[in-house]
């Protein structure tokens, strides 16, 4: 018989908030934070030697193999989407010095939508901002770079066109700067006509307290639950695996209603804590002594402390993901339960996920969500969107309306990834399959993967489409009147599931996330979309997300790029 022991705090939160602490005195843009990259470990180019900064690795291959990629960036006049299949070209393939010095900037690689993915996860080099790639300056004179790029007109003109940018900032800043000292002096005008220096002191930070009261609630777990593509995958994966589950010991890390710790008992597991930081943990623990589990249940630990002297675990399951995966940061969490407490051969479920990034007409989403303001009986009330594109909405497209193919910008290893790697930067290219009018968003969403072993599955691999009607719990859900059918051999060796939240399966709860232009795309068949996308967690609320992402458009292979577009967005 199974045990599962609830849990009332989740495992994970204490070393958590203390990162997330310090992080938060750490006042970055978003410049310095990519630029930090020149400071972390990296690999030379050429052999197995890692150096402490960007820096010592470069100056290393162009020592031993003479091979400077900043002079040979800008001897081919590349910019950054070229230096990033370079640098992945180099990676992959590992050409020789001469074969690098002999390149003239039209090889074929340099279009090759495969040297985008990184080949080592968070490479440095592919991190630095484009400024961090010209040579510094001496007193004599300008580098060797600079020289160059004034001798090029399409670099000085990318130069002028920075410059310009950051002028326009800085302008922007000092009249933001303006406004809040003039708001700093209103208040202390009130203060002093109220007769009162005394201000109250801010209360503390606290981006847990609403997060967790919303999960004690019943209609969360009710559309959880109700999300056949969600519950029936995890469902699958646990009841059609007992090489993984018989005899194991199972952490459930954020149990909610314990559904999944039932799965678990259910497959065969010898015991299984479930872990919840919100007050549902007290309704879970009465719905598994209401399935006949009560005699194995030992009741709510308060502590993080495995109890009956188990240190150890052999699987963590989790329903850790949110709204473009990442939202909540509950995931922060499950990784330090894996640190403290999985087995080094231990498995992690689901064992990988990543992330998608394509874009979409979304006309219908562009007329509920702006249009629709623009007459009201007759009246313009468009004001009432002006707004709209400061926000990441949470719906669902079409699958006819795609207009490009979807890339993989984030690919998490569940078994390794770490919680600093959850900031991260991401190159993509996309391209048109058809002539396109106007495409108003790009559309992010995840596809999930469960391995029996935790190995990452293939590059390639295809995700489960799951089409509306399809019976998605058939596999592993006992028919009234019928007796269960007998495990089948294959189910020994394990069963890889997947499930996805795009577009082209059916709908989930966590629909996708949307991303609305403010000036549509146009573009003719073949089109290339190039830009980088970045997300980190918001500064003054850990669980939320701020999304930049910078895009230009190519009407054809090679041809010259549009202005470069930048918008940010929060996921909040």
């Amino acid at each position: 018989m199974s045990a599962i022991h609830i849990r009332g705090a989740a495992p994970a939160y204490s070393e958590s908030d203390s990162q997330e602490s310090s992080s938060e005195d750490e006042e970055e843009n978003w410049s310095d934070w990519v630029s930090e990259s020149g400071r972390a470990a990296c690999k030379s180019l050429f052999d197995d030697e890692v150096f402490s900064s960007v820096d010592l690795a470069l100056k290393h291959d162009k020592t031993k193999y003479n091979v400077d990629i900043q002079e040979l960036t800008a001897k081919l006049s590349l910019d950054f989407h070229d230096r990033v299949h370079l640098i992945n070209y180099i990676r992959k393939t590992k050409p020789t010095p001469s074969t690098v010095l002999a390149l003239t900037g039209q090889e074929t690689f340099f279009s090759d939508d495969q040297y985008l993915r990184p080949i080592i996860e968070d490479d440095p080099l592919l991190q630095l901002h484009s400024d961090d790639w010209t040579d510094s300056e001496d007193e004599g004179g300008p580098s060797t770079s600079k020289i160059h790029e004034l001798s090029n007109p399409k670099l000085a003109a990318r130069k002028i066109k920075r410059l310009e940018e950051k002028l326009r900032n800085a302008k922007q800043n000092l009249i933001d700067y303006g406004k809040l000292v003039e708001n700093r002096l209103e208040l202390a005008k009130l203060v002093d006509e109220a007769g009162s220096t005394t201000i109250e002191a801010p209360k503390p930070r606290d981006d847990d307290t609403h997060y967790f009261e919303s999960y004690a609630e019943n209609d969360i777990h009710a559309v959880m639950i109700q999300d056949k593509v969600r519950t029936s995958s995890y469902a699958s994966f646990i009841l059609t695996n007992p090489i993984v589950f018989r005899d194991a010991v199972v952490l459930d890390v954020g149990c909610g209603t314990g559904i999944l710790s039932l799965f678990a008992a259910r497959a065969g597991a010898k015991k299984v804590f479930a872990v919840d930081a919100s007050n549902i943990s007290e309704r879970a623990e009465k719905i598994v002594k209401a399935n006949n589990l009560d005699n194995v249940i030992t009741g709510k630990v308060e502590n993080i402390s495995l109890p009956n002297g188990i240190d150890k675990v052999d699987v963590i399951i989790s329903e850790w993901m949110g709204y473009a995966l990442l939202y909540e940061s509950m995931l922060d969490s499950v990784l330090v339960a894996r640190d403290r407490f999985l087995k080094p051969d231990g498995l992690m479920a689901p064992s990988q996920t990543r992330i998608m990034f394509g874009l979409s007409e979304a006309k219908d989403i562009y007329k509920a969500r702006v249009e629709f303001w623009s007459d009201i009986y007759g009246y313009d009330l468009s004001a009432m969107a002006e707004n709209i594109y400061d926000d990441a909405i949470i719906d669902t497209v079409d699958p006819e309306s795609l207009v490009t193919n979807t890339v993989c910008i984030k690919d998490m290893h569940l078994s390794t990834i770490t919680s600093q790697s959850l900031n991260f930067t991401s190159s993509f290219r996309l391209k048109t399959n058809r002539k396109i009018s106007k495409a108003y968003a790009f559309i992010l969403y995840f596809d999930t993967f469960f391995t029996p072993t935790g190995d990452p599955v293939d590059d390639d691999a295809e995700v489960t489409l799951v089409k509306d009607g399809e019976p998605a719990l058939a596999e592993v859900w006992q028919v009234p009147g019928k007796p269960r059918r007998k495990e089948s051999t294959n189910f020994e060796r394990g069963k890889e599931v997947s499930f996805s939240t795009g577009p082209m399966s059916i709908p989930t709860h966590w629909k996708q996330t949307i991303f609305l232009l403010k000036e549509p795309i146009k573009a003719e068949d073949d089109s290339i979309i190039s830009g980088t996308l970045y997300c980190r967690k918001r500064e003054d609320n850990s669980r939320e997300l701020d999304i930049e992402i910078h895009y230009c458009v190519l009407e054809k292979e090679g041809a010259q790029p549009q202005d470069m577009t930048v918008q940010i967005y929060k996921v909040r």
